[in-house]
């Protein structure tokens, strides 16, 4: 699903893997024109092979599953930019485009031509959007960075998982979605700064600060009060309880009664009112302090009934949550009321289940069209700047595009 708030926005994304296409995909669900630069010498987007899950029957160069979670909505140039016609186009392109977005390593920029500086000559009002590892001007710009890298380094290792097994990383890529994130909101950012000004500038996010930004209160915790928060047991919140996970008859559910008043609501709803009144329980602090005792009182009571006769009891009145696997959550009727799974079209006909947008708006969303062929739009492109049918053929002969 697509919708026209950034109607008229072209993005130049020289982009590759996860982090800074997924950035972009929200620009180009949001109607921007996002043209994805891919190198022809190397296949495109590395993603474009990344298994292990792939479908044959869909268009050469689109048969990764993997491609097709960053890249919906988008056209797909081909354009060697180690080539110095290939940046001579790219330069031509930008007097076109509105920003450039883009996650090399954070000395590979400059290198080859894509910064403000760079670019401002052709187009003064283009916003250039950096996404790097560790940032472009520092002594680790050369360093390859990844998320798990992220992870281990800003301490997360050791905030996951049971303290009694080894230091663990999140189960999905969350630094990598985050910074993407977080690229999309720094350039529409800079662009309506842009747009007032008539002069646009480089914006730069990277997957190291944006990890040890989001340590947040943890971070504070430790900055202000020299607390050094590590993992416990049951994923339990780390000031807060109940807050955590619990046993059912037949399985586990999470509760999180963060707020005083959930506390004596959960006693009343599990049979047991006179929790809610008894001295050691009564206040956030108290049942910190006896977090141990809650756990017990609260497995033996819970452990009564199932999960689902449990979250029937405390609907809307409990924050509780089921513990589901990845089938179960994206088979939950509740994903599918929402509308959280769209379906698009590829040529030839075979389809692909893809994520929807979490960006609702009260207009009507246009259907979403499926990660582009490599090079599908290369034609077009450069023709809108000039460049003919035969000169185009003597380029892709010269592996230029």
């Amino acid at each position: 699903m697509t919708l026209s708030i950034l109607n008229g926005v072209r993005v130049l994304a020289v982009e590759q893997y996860g982090a800074g296409p997924f950035g972009t995909q929200f620009l180009s669900d949001l109607g921007a024109e996002v043209i994805k630069i891919e190198n022809p010498i190397e296949g495109g987007d590395v993603s474009r092979s990344v298994g292990p899950h792939f479908n044959p029957a869909l268009p050469a160069t689109t048969e990764s599953y993997f491609f097709h979670s960053f890249n919906r909505n988008k056209r797909s140039l081909t354009l060697n930019l180690a080539d110095p016609r290939g940046r001579d186009i790219f330069q031509r392109l930008a007097r076109t485009a509105d920003a450039v977005a883009s996650n090399l390593r954070g000395d590979v920029p400059q290198r080859i031509g894509i910064t403000y500086p760079a670019l401002a000559p052709f187009n003064p009002r283009i916003v250039c959007a950096h996404l790097t590892g560790y940032g472009r001007d520092n002594e680790r710009a050369n360093w390859p960075g990844y998320d798990y890298l992220m992870q281990a380094e800003a301490g997360y290792f050791q905030l996951t998982g049971d303290p009694s097994g080894p230091p663990s990383r999140m189960g999905l890529s969350i630094v990598d979605l985050m910074t993407g994130s977080v690229l999309s909101l720094a350039l529409v950012s800079a662009l309506l700064e842009a747009r007032r000004t008539g002069r646009g500038r480089d914006v730069d996010v990277s997957l190291f600060d944006l990890a040890i930004y989001n340590l947040n209160y943890i971070a504070h915790w430790q900055l202000n009060a020299g607390v050094n928060t590590v993992r416990l047991p049951r994923s339990a919140h780390p000031s807060l309880t109940p807050c955590q996970t619990y046993r059912t008859a037949d399985g586990w559910i999470y509760l999180m009664c963060n707020k005083e008043k959930f506390w004596p609501l959960l006693c009343e709803r599990v049979g047991h009112p006179e929790w809610g009144d008894d001295p050691r329980f009564r206040r956030f602090p108290d049942r910190l302090a006896n977090r141990d005792t809650i756990t017990e009182l609260l497995d033996g009571a819970l452990s009564k009934r199932t999960t689902a006769e449990w979250l029937a009891e405390f609907a809307g009145v409990i924050p509780g949550a089921p513990i589901l696997d990845v089938a179960q959550a994206l088979d939950n009727p509740f994903v599918k009321d929402r509308g959280g799974i769209e379906t698009v079209t590829a040529e030839g006909g075979q389809t692909v289940k893809l994520m929807a947008s979490p960006i609702r708006s009260s207009e009507a969303h246009a259907p979403s069209r499926p990660a582009p062929v490599l090079g599908q739009d290369t034609s077009s492109l450069l023709g809108e700047i000039g460049i003919d049918a035969d000169e185009v053929a003597s380029l892709r002969s010269e592996g230029v595009i």
